[in-house]
């Protein structure tokens, strides 16, 4: 079962609709067209006699444009957009995939690739290693945080984009590649042969404030429950057993991932109850995911939480928010979030990669569906946005993208979101709100949240 909600049929398995990275960034720019909203409703069910006669069509235009077109054309590239404008003209998450991308997709929503296992970062033109990643090939031969990755394979690394060089590092599992690094107080630069293996990408991070557990959770791979637990054994190791004074869950600008995700990481924090609930056209599209009662939430039910989102937490991420916001276990704190509301499956087409289709909507507990309007934090908390980044650090999400679905059950967003967080922690107002409340230098009537009755 997937999340994201993308259905990848050959497994059957639920998922929710990756792609949400980039929506934010064009999501400003994009207006629903007002011809869409003037559209005469269709009279009834089209016979299937009208539906090949239009058929028939697509094909004589098809062989118009092998016959005629000023140059012979690539006549699957013309299928495959087409395949793409069908898709695309249903709503904003459908899509047709090609082979690469879906490959990409896949390797996205598994978060695992083939690779040397080093977190790095470009600086001077060198790649700079921030960590190597434990138990991998680049700790295991001694690569060091702080070392420069000069040549991979004997090819210089200067003049390449930090993406070049990471596809570089990435391969098949059990290929080699030679890496030389360039190490402060060694003379002479270090060669390492690698092996290449499969790497986990790490999805949350812990830190901690005082007595306050923070947990970063970036998407909603594969990864995303197995690191929630890590981050939370962590936690009571840094307590010496003891638990935390709160959690801060951190989902903001997470843009989503997997379903079955989702609902694990919700139910690390509740014992019982909807998680979140789909509904389709048809009936195997239609289901209920609960929580249950288990070791971990029963060691966290009177650790108190803060989740916190922005208007770049969407999807998957929303689903969390909004279990934990409907039974009354977590105040949210921030703006408001994506508000994409609606599940997609994969259907995979064979060496032709793959269709992405919108086959339901998702509503949390409370029987919300929060398509085009996001959810609503508890307390509103903005950040201090630099001056250069003030009018572009807000999107309106969802609603404003073209041909968004609607049927959501909460008023429909109209103005910005702020997706801004600042990289320093001591500038991050949401983030200290949210510390301050759980130590109670700050009082709120929502927190901590209390059941009706």
């Amino acid at each position: 079962m997937r999340l994201t909600p993308l259905r990848i049929v050959a497994s059957m398995a639920a998922v929710f609709a990756l792609g949400l990275a980039c929506a934010p960034l064009i999501a400003q720019d994009q207006t629903p067209p007002a011809a869409a909203d003037a559209a005469a409703p269709a009279s009834g069910p089209r016979t299937p006699d009208e539906v090949y006669s239009d058929l028939d069509l697509f094909g004589e235009v098809f062989d118009r444009i092998r016959a005629e077109y000023v140059e012979a054309p690539d006549e699957r590239k013309l299928i495959h957009a087409a395949l793409q404008g069908m898709l695309t003209s249903l709503d904003p998450h459908s899509g047709y995939m090609e082979p690469v991308e879906y490959s990409d997709v896949q390797e996205d929503t598994s978060g695992q690739f083939g690779g040397l296992g080093i977190e790095v970062q470009m600086e001077d033109g060198v790649i700079k290693v921030v960590s190597p990643i434990d138990d991998t090939p680049a700790a295991k031969a001694g690569i060091l945080a702080n070392d420069f990755i000069v040549e991979l394979d004997g090819t210089q690394v200067q003049g390449l984009t930090l993406d070049q060089a990471v596809e570089k590092m990435r391969g098949q599992v059990g290929t080699k590649i030679t890496v030389t690094v360039v190490r402060e107080g060694v003379t002479e630069p270090l060669k390492f042969e690698l092996t290449r293996d499969i790497i986990a990408t790490r999805a949350a991070r812990m830190s901690m404030e005082g007595d306050v557990g923070v947990i970063r959770l970036a998407r909603f791979s594969e990864q995303a429950f197995v690191g929630i637990q890590k981050a939370i054994d962590d936690i009571y190791k840094a307590g010496d057993g003891k638990a935390p004074k709160g959690i801060v869950l951190d989902l903001r600008n997470n843009p989503g991932g997997l379903v079955d995700q989702a609902v694990l990481v919700s139910d690390a924090f509740l014992k019982q109850g909807a998680v979140v609930l789909t509904r389709g056209r048809v009936d195997s599209e239609s289901s209920r995911y609960d929580a249950k009662p288990d070791a971990l939430d029963a060691k966290l039910a009177d650790v108190p939480m803060v989740v916190l989102i922005n208007g770049g937490s969407a999807s998957a991420a929303e689903i969390v928010a909004g279990a934990l916001q409907d039974h009354k276990r977590a105040t949210l704190v921030g703006t408001r979030s994506f508000g994409k509301g609606s599940v997609q499956s994969i259907i995979p087409l064979g060496a032709d990669g793959a269709m992405r289709l919108t086959t339901a909507r998702y509503y949390t507990p409370n029987n919300r569906s929060i398509q085009a309007s996001g959810i609503q934090p508890d307390i509103v908390i903005t950040q201090d946005v630099p001056e250069e980044f003030k009018g572009r650090d807000e999107i309106i999400g969802e609603a404003a993208l073209p041909g968004e679905i609607g049927g959501g059950t909460e008023e429909k967003a109209t103005v910005g979101s702020s997706v801004y967080v600042p990289a320093e922690k001591d500038k991050d107002n949401q983030l200290q709100y949210a510390i301050k409340l759980i130590d109670g230098v700050e009082t709120n009537a929502a927190y901590p949240p209390k059941a009706a009755g």
